[in-house]
Parts: C-alpha cells; structure tokens; sequence
C-alpha cells in the first residue's frame, strides 16, 4: 500500500468531510479509502478524523498533518509535471471551482478545446455560487468575478465583463422607456442577488468623471444572472446583468440595451490560486488557455 495514495486520500477526505465524497474524487471505492486512511493513522500512530455516523472532521494533529501533506503533494505533482512537460504531454487532475451560471456554459466552452487538445488531463469542474475555501476542499483553480475578497490569492486577470441594463420591448411599451437613471426608481427592478449590493445600481455620467447611484426595487430576485435574464426578457422588469447572460436575448430583439452610453465600469473576471500552491504543468497550461480564450477577439462578449 502506497503511502502517497494513503496521503491523497487522507486530504480527499478532509476536503470533502466525508469518506464517501473523499474516495469519489479520486476515484476509489469508500471501503478502500476506509483502509487507506486506517493504515495511514496506524502508521503515524495519531488519529487523523473524528468519526461519527453523520460527520467527519479532523483531529488537531490531522489538521497539523494536512497543513503539512498539501505542499509536500504539490511537489510531487510539480515533479511530474516537469516530466510531462519534457514529454510534451500532459496529464494528471485538475479541480476547478466557479460560479453555477458562469460555469455551466461559458466556462464550459472555453474548457472544451483544452481537453481536446490534453485528453489525459481530467478536470472536475465544482460549481457554487459561494466562494468555496480553496486550500481547505483541495482546489487548485477558481473563477471569480469583481474585487477579490481574498487578498491572499494569487490573481489572473481574465477580461472585463460589462454589466448592461436591459429590457424587453413590451415592457418599455406598457411602462414607458426611462430617459434617465434615476427613472428606474418608478420601475419593476429585477435584482441580481449575488452582486455585493442588488439594490443598488451605477452608472457613470456621459462625461465619465461622475457616478450616480440610483437605489432600485422590485417583484424579482434571484442569485443566477441567467434567471434575471429570463425574467427580463419575459417582458417582467428592468434587469442588469452581465452582458454575456443577456446578448443572445438581445440578438433575437428580445430584450434591448438601456443607458449604453453610461454603462458602471465592468467587472473583472480572475482565475485565482493559493499563494502556496506549486503549480504543475498542466495548471499553468490550463490558466494560458483561459487567458487567451477570454481575451481573444472571437470571445470577446465582455468588454464595450
């Protein structure tokens, strides 16, 4: 029994909480993750979890052998990837964490030809719409939108996403057209919860040296930008969105762009990673991918 397979599995384990999640990650059954971990703690002579029959968590000297097991997998995962890379091919697992909406498509697509081109590279895409602890569930790569919270990550920048307002045209026909921000006080406002203030929406003057801020209300709400979007167009509501949410609605004349002259600054989208975090060949090829792929004129559905 291999002491690095009993160590991936240990950190498995902590970073899903459970010997049924932890084994399926890396792909085992849960009775040999069971063993794996069994035969570590006999070999340390320390128990690492504490187990009950509805959770598992780490003792304090596993919380201390999980600080110290993390880097030391890192490397040897580093170690292989200088290989791969001299072998031109690469392999190996990649977990990737990103907002539901985002990832479900856009993420997905730019992924695509990635794996195409390295099929010996196997990525687990986890989607949430709450920033997940990266070092803590073991992932190596998150997407993630507007100021980074976590000052302590490593930052990418990918692109600028715009955040448009926008409306369904039997809307503005029942209701009339807004002719100035402030207007949208007397709308059907429809929120994006997720955003750090839903209520409250900017817009930059015409000069582009002041910003006016015009609180908002509304019958909607939802943490899924896509859901806005559907909303609005429905004819439900005045929404702002990310623009990428909203263009093939705007495509088919479904939903019309408000206040384009004085869109808020866009949102910057970042791949993020531990400071502490070696990366391996195959990270490093997948953050150049989306690099390019985000920023390319063909995908270039973000900036004005």
């Amino acid at each position: 029994m291999d002491t690095l397979d009993c160590m991936r599995t240990f950190v498995a384990v902590a970073a899903q909480h459970s010997f049924t999640a932890g084994a399926r990650q890396i792909g085992i059954s849960t009775k040999l993750a069971s063993k794996y971990v069994a035969r570590l703690e006999e070999r340390l002579g320390a128990q690492l979890f504490n187990r009950t029959t509805r959770s598992v968590t780490l003792t304090d000297t596993g919380q201390a052998y999980l600080e110290r097991c993390l880097p030391l997998l890192d490397q040897i995962d580093e170690m292989e990837g200088v290989i791969q890379e001299r072998q031109s091919e690469l392999g190996g697992p990649i977990r990737l964490t990103a907002p539901t909406g985002f990832g479900s498509r856009e993420l997905v697509q730019a992924v695509t030809p990635f794996q195409q081109s390295h099929p010996k590279v196997q990525i687990e895409m986890l989607l949430s719409d709450y920033h997940a602890p990266i070092v803590e569930e073991g992932i190596d790569l998150a997407i993630r939108f507007g100021k980074l919270q976590d000052s302590t990550l490593v930052a990418r920048k990918l692109c600028d996403m715009r955040l448009v307002v926008v409306a369904a045209p039997d809307y503005l026909q029942r209701h009339g057209e807004p002719g100035h921000p402030k207007a949208l006080a007397t709308h059907n406002c429809l929120m994006l919860q997720s955003s750090a203030q839903p209520e409250t929406w900017r817009f930059q003057d015409k000069d582009k040296d002041k910003v006016t801020s015009v609180l908002v209300n509304g019958s909607f709400r939802a943490n899924s930008p896509r859901a806005v979007a559907h909303m609005a167009a429905g004819g439900q509501g005045i929404a702002r969105c990310p623009y990428y949410t909203v263009k093939p609605f705007i495509d088919a004349g479904r939903l019309q762009l408000l206040f384009a002259d004085r869109e808020d600054k866009p949102l910057p989208l970042y791949v993020v990673y531990p400071p502490s975090r070696h990366l391996t060949a195959r990270i490093r090829a997948l953050i150049e991918h989306l690099a390019k792929w985000f920023q390319s004129t063909e995908q270039n559905l973000w900036a004005p």
